[in-house]
């Protein structure tokens, strides 16, 4: 068997919390009169707050001093996160826990490898606190998606080397990530039509044919 672990990005991997996300920015843009829409939402999966605010504003970034885009980040995360009480065990798709029971039977080790700092927090509500065998996410992290530090950081959690770990990434900046982490990936939604990955998944159950 090549791999001895698997790492799964969280958000529209594990579970789907893009809708969260845009009902938060949407909220942010309200406030602030800056345009924003599905596609603008589309071009900030898998990187940080401040990233993400610098597409929204766009060349308006000059408008605003470096303390309030902080202040604008943290207003989006404690929006985002009022939000995320709403999720429960019933958000995780059974097919979902069905695959990574079975990963986990075939004796992987698995992990999330997030950028969010909200990882712990989803993953709880969605009933899988404690279910992974590490967690890296944007609390551990200073540098997001593509950079490879939280790959990295999971395959050292793991005590298992980068060519024996398995990437699991539904955005290009994850793919790219993984990749500059010298891992093999598995795409899955958006970030099949990049063909940038090793394996192309329709649904996470695909992923048991590799692994």
């Amino acid at each position: 068997m090549k791999y001895r672990a698997v790492i799964f990005d969280l958000d529209g991997v594990i579970c789907d919390t893009d809708r969260y996300h845009y009902l938060a920015w949407k909220k942010i843009a309200g406030e602030i009169d800056v345009h924003f829409d599905e596609t603008i939402n589309n071009k900030l999966r898998g990187i940080g707050r401040l990233e993400s605010l610098e597409i929204m504003f766009g060349s308006r970034s000059e408008e605003f001093s470096e303390p309030k885009k902080h202040e604008l980040a943290q207003k989006k995360n404690q929006y985002y996160r009022k939000l995320l009480q709403s999720m429960s065990p019933q958000d995780l798709d059974p097919d979902i826990k069905a695959t990574l029971d079975q990963i986990k039977t075939q004796g992987l080790t698995i992990a999330i490898g997030s950028s969010s700092k909200n990882a712990r927090l989803i993953l709880k509500q969605i009933g899988l606190d404690n279910y992974f065998d590490a967690v890296s996410d944007g609390t551990n992290i200073s540098r997001s998606k593509p950079d490879p530090e939280v790959f990295l950081k999971a395959s050292a959690y793991l005590g298992i080397e980068a060519p024996y770990c398995l990437v699991v990434e539904d955005a290009k900046s994850g793919l790219e990530a993984a990749i500059a982490a010298k891992m093999d990936t598995a795409a899955i939604g958006d970030a099949v039509k990049y063909g940038l990955a090793d394996y192309q998944l329709e649904k996470l159950s695909d992923l048991l044919k590799y692994v």
